[in-house]
Formats: C-alpha cells, structure tokens, sequence
C-alpha cells in the first residue's frame, strides 16, 4: 500500500507541470511600435463624432501607439518614413470592448485553482480584478482573435464583490494589462419581491423581511464609509480602512456606482437609492430595462446589457424581448453597450450578440458603437479607446467585410500601436485537422 502511496503521489507531482502548462498561452505579448505606419485603400469604421458614417475608402496613420490621422482617399505624403499597409479594400475597425468580463479570473470552470472571481467575504470593495487577472490565460488570445481587445472585468458573488477594472488584451504582467486599475464599484442589488415558485419553501413575509434587511445592510454599510471619509477628511491620522477607501472615488462621484439589477423594481429602487446618495450609478444587466425607461431617461442613467442571447425573463414578454431591448434602449436615447457576461471561453461570441439585435431593430451603427465607443464612454476611457481619432490609442484590428458578421474573423490587429498575434488554440486545431485531410486528399491542399 505504502508503494502504491507513493506512486500516485509521483504520478500526481509529474502531472501538475503539464497541466499547468496546458492553461496557460505561450504566445509572446507584442513588442512596442517601431516608426510610423500608414493603412491606405481601406472601409474604415472611426464611429467618431469626426466621421460619423462610415468611410468607403479611406486611410489611418499611427505613431507611437497613437493614432495620428485619418481620412478618406489618400493621405497626404508624409515628411518621415512611413510603412505603408495597403488593405486592399478590407475593413478597419476599432477593438471591441467586452464587459462585463471574467477573462483572465476564470480558465476551467470546473477547476478551483483557475477560479478568482470572488473573495469569501458579502462585502469586498479593495478586491481589485486587474490584480487576480492572468495574463498568460490562454483564453486572452481566443478573445483578441475575435476582436476583442479590451475587457471591462468584473467581479462576482457577494454584496459588494469588488471594484472594477479595464484590461488590455495583451502584456506581460497584471500592470501591463491594467488601462485602468479602478472604475468603479460593483453592487449586487437584491430582488425586490418575494419569489412564489414551486420550489421556494420560505413565505412571502420571510422573504420581504430578508430583502429590508439586504437593502439596510447596504444602507448602513455606506453610511458607515461616508462618515469614515468626513472623519479622515477632518483628521488625517484616523487609521485607513481599505474597504471604505476603495470606494472614496464613488463616495466623491469620481467614479461610477456599477449596480446589478434585472427586473424593474431592482433597477428603480437601485437608482433612486444611489441618485439620493449622489453617485452616478451604472446598471448592468438591465433585463427588464424596457419597464423603466421613463426613470433611465430621467436620472440619464446608463445601462450595459449582457446576453442578448436569452429568454425574456417574464412569460408576460414577446419572446424575442431580449433581443429587441438594445433597439428601444436606443429609441429612448438611453446610453448602453452591449456585453456578453457567460464563460470567458465564450465571449468570442460578443459581435454576434450585436448583430443579432440589429436584426431586431437596432441600427447598424449603434450595434458597432454598443460594443466600442459605448462601453468606452460609460466606463471613463471615452477619450483613449473605443474610436478611431487622432491622438487616440490605436487599438483596432483589419478584417474582411461586415464586423459584425461571424465569418468576419480579424485578419491583423494592433493595440495601442503593437502588432499582436491572432494566433489561438482553436485556430492551431483547426490547421491540425486540415492538415490531417489534406493527407488524406480530402481536402484541396492548397485551401487556406
């Protein structure tokens, strides 16, 4: 037995190496730009206050990881060398942005270890995703082959689960990928009525009590932070807690209040309760977003979506009501994006979210702003990514056709002016297979 013991414990020490490895993406981050380099003879999609519409053929110059000009026909001869990128009439388009987003905090769903979405604790606001984040996930370059080169990460469970954070898709360590380490708070909002199904054995009166009790714990706990903040601006040697710290950027309204909420009394309530605090507040999710447009409108209070993909949550709306909810968010003229909260495996599938609700009534152009410049400006950074214009990150990638197509697979991309591999673990499988027919003669070999 002792021998037996002993041999698993080799075989279990002589596979945590491989495993190990397995997870983790051995593509080598992209190397700083080197001189200036000019795309000509290309569709590009600035979704710019600039160019408005798209531009049929045009260019796009870039330095220094910054975009430094842009226009239709050709470019004007430029005094330095520049290289020229001819795009053959391909499509220019700027990073998308998914959020809310796990990518980097969960690799195997099933697996522990790969697991940093959340802490133990109901309220965590010091916990911070772009610290938790993996860079070497191998889920990183599944999401840059489909366009997305930036995540807003979020963190789950609890109350309070953390604060928010911007990440670039590409770097080698958690400061390299952070574009911005704090942007917001997160709050869980509790359901507002009491659940009648078949399966819940609590009455109604016990649940409506626990959900007073959840919204006066949230009540006392920000009571509890402001006056720690009127106490230290009073007196600086009051001693520091990182809790009520991490959400000082909230408290003095730098930073946005991002407030779950789905069905219409989460949303109002969640609302009416941070605007009489004085925060800004962000709603994500937003399901039931249609029921409340009149408060959304009012308090200009934006909403960022996630899963277009799904069944309306009420068996009293038209079936195709999630998919719809994009289109009469931008009827109202109610500021949103489009995110794609499932598996980070998955997010892959965020443009095709946007373009399901354009056939549902949305316009093309605001599906592309929902997933670039939409995101950017309700998260703060409206003025370095989410559109092509000059003295802008140039954060964009080249592909051929409609963006939002699912055969439109980025062909180049660049973030913040450096070239990074598209390369992912599903296009390597891909060729694997390919080349396996090819040998057989089933496949043309000179297909691509």
């Amino acid at each position: 037995m002792t021998n037996l013991n002993a041999l698993l414990r080799s075989l279990v020490i002589a596979l945590l190496p491989a495993s190990t490895a397995w997870s983790q993406s051995a593509q080598v981050p992209a190397p700083p730009q080197d001189g200036s380099i000019t795309i000509i003879n290309a569709r590009i999609h600035p979704v710019s206050d600039e160019h408005p519409a798209r531009i049929e053929s045009g260019w796009i110059q870039f330095d220094e990881g910054r975009i430094v000009g842009i226009g239709e026909g050709s470019p004007e001869p430029a005094s330095d060398e520049s290289q020229i990128i001819d795009a053959g009439g391909l499509t220019v388009v700027p990073g998308f942005i998914s959020g809310p987003s796990q990518i980097g905090l969960l690799e195997v769903k099933q697996v522990d270890a790969t697991d940093d979405r959340r802490e133990g604790a109901s309220r965590s606001p010091e916990v911070a995703p772009w610290l938790a984040v993996n860079p070497d996930s191998d889920l990183i370059p599944v999401a840059r082959a489909a366009g997305i080169l930036h995540t807003f990460a979020v963190p789950i469970g609890g109350t309070i689960p953390g604060r928010t954070s911007v990440l670039r898709m590409d770097g080698w360590t958690t400061e390299d990928l952070a574009v911005v380490r704090d942007a917001g708070v997160m709050v869980s909002w509790p359901t507002m009525t009491p659940i009648t199904a078949s399966w819940m054995r609590r009455s109604r009166d016990d649940q409506a009590k626990s959900i007073q009790n959840r919204i006066r714990e949230i009540d006392q706990w920000f009571d509890d932070a402001e006056a720690w903040k009127r106490a230290k601006d009073v007196d600086a040697t009051i001693r520091t807690d990182l809790r009520f710290a991490a959400v000082e950027p909230v408290l003095r309204g730098e930073r946005p209040v991002f407030i779950r909420a789905d069905s219409r009394g989460q949303i109002e309530s969640a609302i009416a309760w941070a605007k009489a605090r004085g925060y800004r507040p962000v709603v994500v999710g937003g399901s039931n977003a249609a029921d409340c447009i009149d408060v959304l409108q009012t308090t200009e209070t934006p909403v960022i979506l996630t899963r277009i993909h799904r069944l309306p949550s009420s068996r009293h709306h038209s079936v195709d009501r999630p998919l719809a909810l994009p289109a009469i968010l931008e009827e109202a003229g109610i500021p949103f994006a489009i995110g794609f909260e499932d598996e980070p495996a998955h997010e892959r599938g965020l443009a095709h979210n946007a373009a399901t609700a354009v056939a549902h009534g949305l316009s093309q152009d605001a599906a592309l702003r929902s997933i670039t410049r939409g995101p950017a400006e309700i998260l703060g950074v409206g003025d370095r990514i989410g559109s092509l214009t000059p003295g802008r990150s140039a954060t964009f990638f080249i592909c051929d056709g409609d963006p939002l197509e699912m055969n439109a697979i980025p062909l180049r991309a660049w973030i913040d002016g450096r070239e990074i591999d598209l390369g992912s673990r599903q296009r390597r499988m891909l060729e694997k297979y390919r080349e396996k027919y090819r040998r057989t003669g089933q496949v043309d070999a000179d297909m691509p």
